[in-house]
């Protein structure tokens, strides 16, 4: 197949479409910078952009869509015009090139309206319910792309949870970061059971989902390693793997979901760049338990995790003293 990726010079897309490329596909990706992978061809362009848009999409089989605004801060005008009207145009623009699959890769978030979810499957999306600008229009996109579902134009979501590793800027460095400078608590010590995805495990399923649409289209499935533990000991482990301390001290979760809610408002109201140190979003992820019924993600995509949270974080370890220079997934699919 010939098939589009977007957002391919972000972690995950990196590794979705080398995963794709190794499986004999011809990928093009899409993206405002180079990929910077082999074997793959290049399509510039911004998603907000319907020129660079249609361009991409013609000859195309299968679109992969990763391409979002991914923030706790920033504008709401933003978020709606790369994560909501970026992925209407994607859509429209691939229905009018032939494309016949299109995988929308979603975030369980678009579900989470702060309570406690364990052992969950994937519940539609609440764009009207969901916390901060990233859920909820991720969440509006979502519905957009399982509403344009067809016969003729197969529409699929799958919601990676939390996913990390070698190269990871959005979860792994942040945590780096805010330990090495002491500004890490751990809240409510650090006890909320929460599942995460290592990377190669997210790419692996999304490659089975393309070989899955027959059962998937219409749905959406979250995606997880299947290995729920405390947050506090993941955070530990992804420090241990950098070489940085991990953080000893603990915040009551009631107490940072308040102080949250008020910063986030000071940054809205203040106009300051760049993200706040916490958001009332942010609070209830690192205190409230998220892990999630994988039964049926596994049975209607065919695929199980390779890589476990252990050999993840080994991983991590050797990319950072620069053993692993090229962070791929095992392929365990033919």
């Amino acid at each position: 197949m010939r098939v589009l990726v977007t957002g391919a010079s972000g972690m995950l897309g990196r590794v979705t479409a080398d995963l794709i490329r190794s499986r004999g596909h011809h990928v093009v990706t899409f993206q405002r910078r180079p990929s910077g992978l082999a074997g793959v061809e290049d399509s510039l362009g911004s998603i907000t952009d319907q020129t660079a848009v249609l361009r991409a999409v013609q000859g195309v089989d299968a679109v992969v869509h990763l391409a979002a605004k991914v923030s706790f801060g920033g504008a709401a005008a933003d978020f709606e015009a790369i994560n909501v009207e970026g992925t209407r145009a994607l859509l429209g623009a691939s229905r009018s090139a032939g494309v016949h699959d299109f995988i929308f890769v979603s975030s369980p978030s678009v579900a989470h309206i702060g309570e406690a979810l364990m052992g969950q499957a994937a519940t539609p999306a609440t764009p009207d319910l969901v916390r901060g600008n990233y859920a909820q229009t991720k969440a509006k996109a979502e519905l957009l792309a399982l509403q344009a579902n067809s016969t003729s134009f197969r529409v699929a979501a799958i919601r990676p949870h939390i996913v990390w590793g070698p190269g990871d800027t959005q979860l792994v460095e942040r945590v780096l970061e805010r330990a090495r400078a002491g500004r890490l608590p751990l809240l409510d010590a650090g006890t909320a059971l929460v599942d995460t995805t290592y990377v190669g495990n997210a790419a692996e399923a999304i490659v089975a989902a393309l070989g899955s649409m027959d059962r998937l289209a219409g749905q959406a499935v979250v995606v997880t390693n299947g290995e729920p533990r405390p947050i506090g000991e993941l955070i530990a482990g992804i420090c241990r793997a950098g070489g940085v301390e991990p953080p000893r001290w603990s915040v009551p979760g009631r107490v940072a979901r308040i102080a949250g809610s008020i910063v986030e408002r000071v940054w809205q109201r203040g106009g300051i760049e760049g993200e706040p140190p916490m958001t009332r979003f942010l609070a209830e992820q690192l205190s409230t338990a998220h892990w999630f019924d994988q039964r049926r993600t596994r049975e209607l995509l065919d695929w199980t995790p390779t890589v476990s949270i252990d050999e993840g974080l080994a991983r991590l370890a050797q990319h950072y003293r620069g053993q692993l220079s090229t962070p791929l997934p095992n392929p365990s699919r033919p």
